[in-house]
């Protein structure tokens, strides 16, 4: 996925035809033709209907729009920060959850380490509060957190990604054998946290109301998603997790999942100080992090 293509597709949506596009991108009209066609190639979905009377967005065109806006912006910022200040530079102190560490930002620090050698990148998984307000403090540069979309003051943010979150069982665990989970059996289950202090998990208590003390579940705080999966695995409880942690896992049988639905959604957002708007170093990581992790959802392992 090229930001060129993202080009062209916003384009066709902005002046509705492949042809007008064409004239606002000073190029071929089969040049729009290829590129957005080598984007659906790509994601694997049409993005346009071809009509009669013109053309319609798809579903997955919807979704994608947002997405393909926030790369052209942010690639933009990167290449005038860069022409403007130079090369970026310095130290960049980053925040993230563990989940993301592990599971979706290592080719991206990678990247950057390639395209920006001169960047000093340290980075720090701590859970999302605390992540967000050393960000408005001045202690993190910036921070990638899971949560819903919302504004936070004093802070930019952008989305990157939708995060789906799936709840797992052990094979061996009864509630693998249940077609139709109720949430009474949610809260009869022992509760495995794989992240403390992640805003999805605090979403979930609240969605089956275990903030009640008379309400809550047995529940075993590990803050490491790869203990929470050892012992989902071996029995010992259930755990709502990224589905990006767990892929391996679900693939191969060591975990199952398990047929309930979180009733609200989060995305994997980066979030930056509004003052800091135009440090170089930042604008370059968000523009390579909308690179990348489009890449990574686009194609998953």
């Amino acid at each position: 996925m090229e930001t060129r293509q993202l080009l062209a597709f916003t384009t066709v949506v902005q002046t509705g035809s492949f042809t007008k596009a064409a004239a606002t991108l000073n190029c071929s009209q089969p040049t729009i033709t290829t590129r957005i066609k080598a984007l659906e190639e790509t994601l694997g979905v049409p993005l346009f209907r071809r009509l009669p009377r013109g053309i319609q967005m798809t579903s997955a065109g919807v979704e994608l729009l947002p997405f393909a806006r926030n790369i052209i912006t942010l690639t933009d910022k990167a290449r005038k920060a860069i022409t403007m200040n130079g090369e970026p530079h310095g130290k960049l102190v980053i925040g993230s959850a563990q989940s993301l560490t592990d599971y979706r930002l290592l080719p991206l620090i990678e990247y950057m380490c390639w395209r920006y050698p001169s960047v000093q990148i340290s980075l720090h998984s701590r859970n999302t509060q605390t992540n967000l307000a050393s960000v408005r403090d001045g202690r993190l540069d910036c921070t990638f957190f899971i949560g819903s979309v919302e504004p936070r003051e004093g802070l930019e943010t952008t989305v990157l990604c939708p995060e789906p979150l799936v709840m797992v069982a052990g094979p061996t665990h009864a509630l693998t054998r249940r077609s139709v989970i109720t949430e009474d059996e949610l809260r009869g289950s022992t509760l495995i946290r794989a992240e403390n202090g992640a805003s999805y998990y605090e979403q979930f208590e609240q969605a089956l109301g275990l903030q009640d003390a008379e309400a809550k579940s047995p529940v075993l705080a590990l803050d490491s998603i790869d203990a929470a999966k050892r012992a989902v695995a071996s029995g010992l409880g259930i755990s709502l997790v990224p589905e990006v942690t767990v892929a391996a896992e679900l693939a191969d049988g060591r975990l199952c999942r398990l047929p309930w639905v979180p009733p609200f959604r989060v995305y994997t957002q980066f979030a930056w100080r509004q003052d800091n708007s135009t440090n170089p170093s930042v604008t370059a990581l968000v523009s390579a992090a909308a690179q990348v992790v489009s890449e990574q959802v686009a194609t998953p392992a």
